[in-house]
């Protein structure tokens, strides 16, 4: 047979399937919905520590207070002042980054927040690496935006992502292995039951149908036993009948051959001898009808029956 037809590969396969479909769905929505929760956690942490930054750069707007906004709020913090109202245009009044301001100029969520008057958030993604954004509309039109990087987070979830994978492909294996084995433990009890129901319809009811099991099989098992035990009876009691039937048969037809046997003497007179001659002949035709298939018992006569015609040697009367 086709191992890959067998119990054990499908039930593994199926096992493997199962949890192939539970990686999938994890990696389509867990990873996903837990992707969404760091950013949005981001995001909410920016949106609070906005006002108070803002409030701080109210008073004033120094390098120091800028730099002690930022470690606050563990963001790089951006002061813009308005250029224009009319297209709306800001200019970088302070950042407390170090190296250039030119990748937040034309921030977009920092002009709509001047633009709409209101505080907004979202995702940005500049020089290939994705930020997480705060702006917040002073009262005097200057806009504080508040920036963290989501490089870090977002690596965390690619790394959970590639532990998944290793961690499926591993299960995957298992599932298959352990599949594989359970199913061939049970595809041995089914093949006893096989042999055991062979042995039933060869007429074999020696051997009983044993399986320890109390499942659906083994509750199989115990209804072939049962079956078996049945069975058993039934060919008892059919020998049995036929040997009673053969021994009530052979005994009354060995009795009339003895008969047959008197009445073939010639030394009966004509008239008896004639009348009895018709009978006898009826009833040897109806021995000759009688079963011969059928095996005689121990101990029952053997004497051969002689046909009705036959005659025996005339005895000499001088002897």
């Amino acid at each position: 047979m086709n191992p890959l037809r067998s119990v054990g590969a499908r039930l593994g396969l199926a096992l493997a399937v199962v949890v192939a479909g539970a990686l999938i769905l994890v990696d389509l929505i867990v990873v996903p919905s837990l992707e969404r929760n760091l950013i949005n956690a981001n995001l909410t942490r920016l949106e609070e520590a906005a006002p108070t930054a803002g409030s701080r750069l109210l008073l004033s707007s120094s390098d120091d207070t800028i730099q002690s906004a930022a470690s606050s709020a563990d963001a790089r913090v951006v002061y813009f002042k308005p250029l224009t109202y009319d297209p709306p245009m800001l200019s970088v009044n302070g950042d407390s980054s170090a190296v250039t301001s030119t990748d937040v100029e034309n921030d977009p969520l920092a002009l709509r927040a001047f633009a709409e008057a209101r505080a907004v958030h979202g995702t940005v993604t500049s020089g290939g690496v994705r930020y997480a954004e705060a702006a917040y509309p002073l009262i005097d039109g200057s806009v504080v935006l508040l920036r963290a990087s989501l490089h870090d987070s977002l690596r965390s979830i690619h790394l959970v992502r590639s532990r998944l994978v290793v961690a499926g492909l591993i299960a995957l294996a298992a599932s298959l292995l352990v599949g594989y084995l359970a199913a061939s433990i049970f595809a041995r009890r089914i093949r006893r039951l096989e042999r055991a129901v062979d042995r039933i319809a060869s007429g074999d009811f020696s051997q009983p149908v044993v399986d320890a099991g109390r499942d659906e099989l083994g509750q199989l098992a115990a209804a072939f036993e049962r079956m078996r035990q049945r069975l058993a009876q039934l060919e008892h009691a059919r020998r049995e009948f036929i040997a009673n039937a053969s021994h009530e048969l052979r005994t009354p037809l060995f009795s009339l051959g003895g008969f047959l046997e008197l009445m073939a003497d010639e030394e009966l007179d004509p008239k008896t001898h004639g009348h009895d001659a018709r009978a006898g002949r009826t009833v040897d035709e109806a021995g000759d009808r009688a079963p011969r298939s059928v095996p005689p018992r121990r101990g029952s006569s053997q004497r051969r029956i002689r046909p009705s015609g036959s005659h025996r040697p005339r005895r000499d009367p001088g002897r």
